[in-house]
C-alpha cells in the first residue's frame, strides 16, 4: 500500500522537474530473492543535483544506484543493475552488503517525453481508487528497453511499438491485476516488470481529539488514506489534520458518503460515550473488517450491551496491540502495527520468531 503514496508522490515531482526543464532518472525493484528491505516496485528518484526522493534499500544501495541514475542522465541509456547481498565476508559491486538476498534495480529517464508520457497517465489513476498496472521492459532490444505500458480498466495507455509484445504484456498485466500481484516475467524476446497498484485502504477515524492527530499523521505516513470524521469544526482543521479528509458529522447523520466498505478500517475514539455508542452501532451493519473502540472493556462491553449486540470478530476494543503505549503518540503506534497486522491477515510476533526469509520475491 505504501507504493500508491509513495509512486504518487515521485510522478508529481518528476512532472515539477520536467517543468522546471530539469533532470531526473528513476529506479525501481523489479525483483527479489531472499531477504530484502523493500518490494518489488519501491523507487527511488535521483535529480540531476544529486537531490532523492523514495528509496530502493534500507540505505545500502543508495549511493551505487545514484551512480547508476547520472549515468542514466547523461546519455538515455536505461540500466538493470544486480546485486547479490551476501554475508558479510562478500563484497559486491565494491558495497560489502550483507542481507543474504539478491535485488534487482532497473534505472531509466524519468523526464523524457516517453516518460512523462506515462507519468501524466499514472498521475490521473493515482488521483482515482481503481486498481491498475505498470509493464516496463526491463530487458531486452534496446529499442524496446524502458518501454511502458498501463493498463487500467479499459484499453491500455502507451505502447512499445511491437505490436506482439504489447498484446502479451497487456494481457499479462491483466491476469496479474486480477492475482493482485506484481511480477518480473519473460514475454519473447524481453524481460517484463509489471507492478500492481491496488488502491490503500482507508482509515476512518471518528472524534477529532487531540489523541487523534498522531495517529491521522502516521496512518499516513505508512501509506493509509485518512478521514477524520467530527461534529466539532473547529477540531476540523487542515492545520490539526494535513493528511487527512475532514468530514463534519455527528453519528445520527448517518454514513452516507464516508469512505467505508471491504478495504475501511474506523476507529472510533470521540471520548463521548453517547457518539461511540452511536458510532459503533452503525459500523458494525457495515461490511467494513474492522471497528477499533478506544477505551477499557468495561466500556465496550456497556457499548455492547446498550446497542443489543455481542462481541464480534470484527470489533477490536480495546483498540491497539499490546506495546505497552504510554501517550497519544505511542498509542498511535499501537494502532497502526495492529491495523497492519489485521490487513495482512498475521497474527502480530516477533520478527525473530519467523522462520524463512523476510519480504521474499
Amino acid at each position: 500500500m505504501k507504493h500508491w503514496q509513495e509512486t504518487a508522490q515521485i510522478v508529481g515531482r518528476i512532472a515539477e522537474l520536467a517543468a522546471a526543464g530539469r533532470r531526473a532518472a528513476l529506479a525501481t525493484v523489479v525483483r527479489i530473492e531472499g531477504s530484502a528491505y523493500r518490494r518489488p516496485g519501491a523507487k527511488l528518484l535521483v535529480e540531476e543535483g544529486g537531490a532523492t526522493r523514495g528509496g530502493v534499500s534500507g540505505g545500502c544501495l543508495e549511493a551505487d544506484v545514484r551512480e547508476v541514475a547520472r549515468a542514466v542522465m547523461r546519455d538515455g541509456a536505461p540500466r538493470l543493475r544486480h546485486y547479490e547481498t551476501g554475508d558479510d565476508d562478500s563484497t559486491v559491486w565494491g558495497l560489502g552488503l550483507g542481507c543474504n538476498g539478491a535485488v534487482d534495480v532497473f534505472v531509466q529517464p524519468a523526464t523524457s517525453e516517453d516518460a512523462l508520457d506515462t507519468a501524466r497517465r499514472l498521475r490521473a489513476l493515482l488521483a482515482g481508487d481503481a486498481p491498475f498496472a505498470v509493464s516496463t521492459v526491463v530487458r531486452g532490444p534496446a529499442a524496446v528497453l524502458g518501454r511502458m505500458l498501463v493498463t487500467p480498466d479499459g484499453p491500455p495507455g502507451g505502447s512499445t511499438e511491437a505490436a506482439g509484445l504489447d498484446s502479451e504484456m497487456a494481457r499479462r498485466a491483466e491476469a496479474l491485476l486480477a492475482a493482485g500481484e506484481s511480477k518480473c516475467h519473460d514475454l519473447e524476446s524481453a524481460g517484463v516488470f509489471t507492478e500492481v497498484h491496488v488502491p490503500p485502504p482507508r482509515l476512518v477515524i471518528c472524534g477529532a481529539g487531540d489523541d487523534a492527530m498522531p495517529l491521522s499523521a502516521l496512518a499516513s505516513r505508512v501509506g493509509f488514506r485518512v478521514t477524520v470524521v467530527d461534529h466539532r469544526p473547529a477540531h476540523l482543521s487542515p492545520e490539526r489534520f494535513p493528511a487527512a479528509e475532514l468530514v463534519e458529522r455527528r453519528p445520527d447523520d448517518g454514513l452516507d458518503g464516508l469512505p467505508l466498505g471491504p478495504r475501511a478500517y474506523p476507529v472510533v475514539m470521540t471520548h463521548s460515550f453517547a457518539h461511540d455508542r452511536e458510532w459503533v452501532r452503525r459500523l458494525l451493519a457495515t461490511d467494513v473488517p474492522y471497528v477499533g473502540l478506544l477505551g477499557p472493556r468495561d466500556r465496550r462491553d456497556e457499548i455492547l450491551h446498550q446497542i443489543g449486540a455481542t462481541a464480534t470478530g470484527r470489533l477490536f476494543a480495546p483498540v491497539g496491540l499490546h506495546l505497552g503505549a504510554d501517550g497519544p503518540e505511542q498509542v498511535a503506534v499501537s494502532i497502526v502495527a495492529e491495523l497492519l497486522a489485521v490487513r495482512a491477515s498475521s497474527a502480530p510476533r516477533h520478527l525473530r520468531e519467523r522462520e524463512g526469509v523476510i519480504h521474499a520475491g
